[in-house]
């Protein structure tokens, strides 16, 4: 199975016109007053007017069937799509499998555009991760809320931020939030209680430091909240 074929669903009509989302938005538009003002603009003949996003984030996937146990870590994630406004990203969305839908042993990648997700990359090598575990099937509004919360700058330090993983994998699925600088302590607090709370999360959860992971068989959380 290709990385195209692996990834993307066959989502309808209906659900491919999705353009907008509230927790994306500065303000609240009744859907009344978003669909004429575009189609104030159609009429017009102008391009409906597009919401940017204040970065470009990029989709990668990690195929289970083009994994190989001989292969360096991270050498088969693929780059999918770039995207940089609300109606970008709903295109995107809309169009992929949910979490549920994919293969044991899938990775999805949503980090900032230049920040490649792995420990070498520079922008991640002194940073870690918040992890939240999950039983089969139950991520997709997980990652669904977590993906809005990241790319609409909901947390008070996104700066921070790299990007979030998804994992699937035999017996639970993983999302994770990875940040820059595991040592701004404050920061990683802060990040993690926001993400508990946007997405009604009652259980710990830890702060893995990459640098430990990397040396360590069974490192210890830095944090938790």
């Amino acid at each position: 199975m290709t990385t195209e074929e692996a990834i993307l669903s066959n989502q309808d009509e209906e659900a491919r016109s999705t353009i907008t989302d509230s927790a994306l938005e500065e303000g609240e538009l009744e859907e009344g007053e978003i669909e004429a003002a575009d189609s104030a603009s159609v009429g017009a003949g102008l391009e409906p007017a597009l919401h940017p996003l204040e970065h470009s984030w990029t989709l990668w996937f990690d195929n289970p069937s083009a994994k190989s146990k001989s292969a360096a870590w991270g050498s088969s994630i693929r780059p999918i799509y770039t995207f940089s406004t609300v109606e970008d990203f709903w295109g995107l969305f809309n169009n992929i499998n949910n979490p549920s839908k994919l293969a044991v042993g899938a990775d999805l990648h949503c980090f900032k555009n230049k920040i490649e997700p792995k420990w070498e990359d520079p922008v991640c090598a002194n940073g870690g991760k918040w992890t939240i575990n999950c039983s089969r099937l139950k991520s997709d509004q997980l990652w669904l809320y977590t993906l809005l919360a990241m790319i609409g700058e909901q947390f008070e330090y996104g700066d921070e931020i790299c990007g979030a993983v998804l994992s699937v994998r035999g017996k639970q699925e993983r999302v994770a939030i990875w940040t820059k600088n595991a040592s701004n302590e404050a920061a990683q607090i802060s990040i993690g209680r926001q993400w508990k709370e946007i997405v009604d999360y009652k259980e710990q959860i830890g702060f893995l430091v990459h640098e430990d992971a990397k040396l360590e068989k069974q490192p210890k959380n830095r944090y938790s909240v």
